[in-house]
């Protein structure tokens, strides 16, 4: 009777195990892709689809307000007048960099949401005719 050897970390796991574990291992990594959705055919809700770039637009358009208002308090006569003209176009402009890339993200979601729904329905016609 043959005993299988030790690993060197002192557990005691058979070939099978190992098999097992790796196997184990490749499903899970399909599950926990990050394209989940191509897999299963679940249909997401509007918001789910596009709470990326609205909560982008909205943070985008706040910053972009702040950066008018702190713009208009330079124009007041005040006693930091140079830090107001420096945080003001810092500020418009981040915000509306950030509204910009909200609103060209929303026509490339739509984009890939009607490329992905002619996928699936040229997918079900090519199971529909091969699978006869």
């Amino acid at each position: 009777m043959e005993i299988p050897p030790k690993s060197p970390d002192g557990s005691e796991k058979s070939p099978q195990s190992k098999e097992m574990l790796t196997s184990n291992t490749t499903s899970t990594l399909c599950i926990s892709s990050r394209s989940e959705s191509v897999w299963t055919n679940a249909s997401r809700s509007k918001w789910n689809i596009y709470h990326k770039p609205v909560i982008v637009v909205s943070v985008g358009a706040a910053v972009f307000l702040l950066g008018m208002v702190i713009t208009s308090l330079s124009c007041i006569q005040i006693e930091n007048k140079k830090i107001y003209k420096m945080c003001g176009p810092a500020f418009l402009s981040l915000g509306l960099m950030l509204l910009v890339c909200g609103l060209v993200w929303i026509p490339i979601i739509r984009k890939k949401q009607k490329q992905r729904q002619k996928s699936q329905f040229l997918q079900s016609l090519k199971s529909f005719f091969f699978n006869r």
